[in-house]
């Protein structure tokens, strides 16, 4: 008798159903992380509009390297105790003991200072997205330490006191340098409420009708900044959440908005290069503000600024800043994006450089193009409510125009230069030379025709 196959192959496989069950062991220790486990490297409140001060993500820390971290002195947690941040750390105990000396006339010990700051430290370890992992005792001397630091140097270089003589921090150039950058570095920041204390504690009566904290502040970074007294005397009461905030937010000229809705949908624009070739000319504002961009009748006005290591590693900061702060405004995220947009090659940051929009004291112009793009990877910008978005959407139209993008294109191609024009009025000449030879060859053959 003959079987059917498959009833064969049936009989020949077995299958086994086994059933997995979960490991106790394992279980247990899912719910107790579920119950346990508390965000650190990312805290709850780092959502929270009291939380400034971040650890910048490891997506711009690989574009952009070391821009974020310090160099020559830690501010804060994140990057206290680092070891090649100790010669600066030596100096700091130095410039607390002439602050105290100073004001031991006011009756204050450096006690006084500790206890003043005591009461901000809930409100201080909010503002940072990181959980900070010191005690109280070491948070506070921190603060103290490094916020007081910061005044002194503020203060002696704002001329109300003299450095000791021959003291390295000031003779030696490249270190005043290196303080500007760290300075406004967003992981390398603390409260500026703290400061602010700080500072109110230690103003002697003779200081108390002189510079405010804001206006010493501004003078530091303005050797970088080359800002008139007068734009300077407009933000002497203006606060921020931290060093970093101050000086991106005195740079936003007064009055202007956060964002605008605009209904029509944009889209970034050209490169420098192709904007040309539309007609759209490119001219140096007058604002003394570089976020101050307007754009009417073919022409954009850009008011100069000078790329150095200063400005790039501001502008890095400020755009990590606006990327991880919940209720900041992205002017300076729009402003790179422009950049970014307007520049794609080094002729385009050379035509810059020649029309007095961008000076570079970065490198080289391939270099600066290249600092910029990098700028603009990973970020996110909503094109349609930024401050820029008319700008960006009125010069879109204005390239999109046939008329103006034909005339343009034949401007540029034939007039662009001497030589380009010699060659197009060399061609017309001898098209028209062509035509009349040909007229004529034709009129005297109809007048052979027309004769018996």
């Amino acid at each position: 008798m003959i079987r059917n196959k498959h009833a064969v192959s049936s009989e020949n496989h077995h299958h086994t159903i086994k059933i997995w069950e979960v490991n106790e062991a394992r279980l247990a220790s899912m719910q107790q992380k579920i119950v346990e486990t508390k965000p650190t490297l990312l805290s709850k409140s780092a959502g929270s509009s009291t939380c400034s001060i971040f650890r910048v993500p490891q997506s711009f820390i690989d574009i952009n390297g070391r821009c974020y971290q310090p160099h020559i002195v830690s501010i804060g947690p994140y990057h206290h105790g680092e070891p090649h941040l100790k010669m600066i750390e030596e100096h700091k105990w130095r410039f607390l003991g002439t602050l105290l000396h100073r004001t031991e006339r006011k009756g204050l010990s450096l006690e006084d200072y500790l206890k003043a700051i005591q009461p901000l430290e809930s409100e201080a370890r909010e503002c940072y997205s990181e959980v900070v992992k010191f005690g109280t005792d070491e948070f506070i001397e921190m603060m103290v330490l490094d916020g007081c630091f910061i005044i002194e140097l503020f203060r002696k270089l704002g001329d109300l006191y003299p450095f000791e003589p021959d003291d390295p921090l000031i003779s030696m150039s490249w270190v005043y340098s290196f303080f500007l950058r760290d300075l406004l570095r967003l992981e390398n920041q603390i409260p500026f409420f703290i400061l602010q204390r700080l500072f109110d504690l230690s103003t002697l009566p003779e200081e108390e009708s002189g510079k405010s904290l804001a206006e010493l502040a501004l003078n530091f970074f303005n050797s970088a900044l080359q800002r008139p007294d007068e734009v300077l005397d407009q933000h002497k009461n203006l606060v921020g959440k931290h060093l970093l905030d101050f000086v991106r937010a005195s740079l936003i000229p007064p009055g202007d908005p956060d964002h605008m809705h605009y209904n029509n949908p944009s889209h970034v624009i050209h490169c420098v290069s192709k904007l040309r070739r539309a007609g759209i000319k490119l001219k140096p504002g007058k604002s003394t503000s570089f976020l101050v961009i307007k754009f009417s009748h073919g022409v954009l006005e850009m008011p100069s600024i000078s790329m150095d290591d200063f400005m790039s590693s501001f502008l890095i900061n400020c755009v990590a800043y606006e990327q991880c702060h919940k209720s900041c405004s992205k002017h300076m995220t729009t402003y790179t994006t422009m950049l970014d947009c307007l520049i794609n090659t080094s002729k385009d940051v050379e035509y810059l450089w020649d029309h007095d929009i961008v000076e570079n004291f970065y490198g080289t112009d391939s270099e600066l193009a290249r600092l910029i793009n990098n700028m603009g990877k990973d970020v996110t910008l909503d094109i349609d409510r930024c401050y820029l978005a008319k700008v960006f959407n009125d010069v879109n139209q204005y390239y999109r125009n046939n008329w103006h993008v034909t005339w343009a294109s034949f401007q540029y191609t034939y007039f662009a230069t001497p030589w380009s024009f010699i060659s197009a009025f060399a061609a017309l000449v001898l098209l028209i030379l062509t035509i009349i030879q040909t007229f004529y060859t034709v009129l005297s053959f109809v007048d052979g025709m027309s004769k018996p």
